[in-house]
């Protein structure tokens, strides 16, 4: 308790804090993504409940990750060298994620390119494995969730040696992943171009992921710029065709008010 009181009276915990909530719902935006685009190939009614879940999954994870900081510490020391390359359990793991989420993405790529039946458990117009594409679903987010888990608490512990602060940012992170969970699965959901965009966005972060358990710090700053130029390019493309529909309809109409005025004419 009196640690948590000297913490509240000291103006660097709290710019430790606020800049631990920015970075943690930044990485989050990784998760949250994949998670969207996951949930929202079951049916409608099943996709709020597995947002749900994977978010609570993430939270729970990251806790006990938090309660666990020594060992997870002891994932960054090396475990083999391979041509002078050091290798720890982190980096296998973010290899490992990095793999994993350029085999999905890649998968759902092809899958929208050629939208042909296939056997993926989460296809969803298969009303009978509905169960199966669920439990699917909760098991792919629970594999990345684990890979974002450990890469968000050691940013923690790399920016404050104060639990209470990791603690507090974790659950503003995870509070914010929960209330845009809805809202960012809607808008891919209802913007297939955007599907495509997100898709992308999980290819290059699992070259981000490979990199770095190879040893190669991308920084993040360029990641997210990146990410938020084509989003923002995107956003104007969506612009333009609303834009374009929106005139065809008004031309639709004064076309059609012609031919009800041209019509109506000889029986003046």
């Amino acid at each position: 308790m009196t640690e948590i009181t000297a913490l509240l009276s000291d103006p660097a915990a709290w710019a430790a804090l606020v800049t631990l909530v920015v970075m943690e719902v930044v990485l989050g935006i990784d998760n949250l993504i994949f998670i969207s685009i996951l949930s929202n190939k079951l049916p409608p009614e099943h996709r709020q409940r597995v947002r749900r879940i994977g978010i609570s999954l993430a939270l729970i994870m990251r806790l006990g990750l938090l309660s666990m900081i020594a060992w997870i510490v002891s994932l960054t020391a090396p475990v083999f060298t391979i041509m002078d390359n050091a290798f720890s359990w982190k980096d296998m793991i973010l290899i490992a994620g990095g793999l994993f989420l350029l085999w999905k993405a890649t998968k759902e790529i092809h899958h929208s390119v050629d939208p042909s039946k296939s056997d993926d458990m989460l296809e969803k117009d298969k009303a009978d494995v509905v169960i199966s594409n669920v439990g699917s679903a909760i098991f792919q987010i629970i594999l990345l969730d684990l890979v974002f888990s450990i890469d968000s608490i050691l940013t923690a512990v790399g920016m404050t040696d104060h639990l209470p602060i990791m603690v507090v940012a974790v659950l503003v992170a995870v509070a914010v992943m929960l209330l845009a969970a809805d809202p960012l699965a809607n808008f891919i959901n209802e913007n297939p171009t955007v599907v495509m965009l997100a898709l992308g966005f999980l290819l290059m972060i699992g070259m981000v992921l490979i990199a770095e358990g190879f040893g190669a710090h991308v920084p993040k700053g360029y990641i997210y710029a990146a990410m938020a130029f084509s989003a923002g390019v995107e956003v104007l493309n969506m612009w333009s065709r609303k834009a374009a529909e929106k005139k065809q309809a008004a031309q639709a109409a004064r076309q059609a008010a012609l031919n009800k005025a041209e019509t109506a004419e000889p029986g003046v």
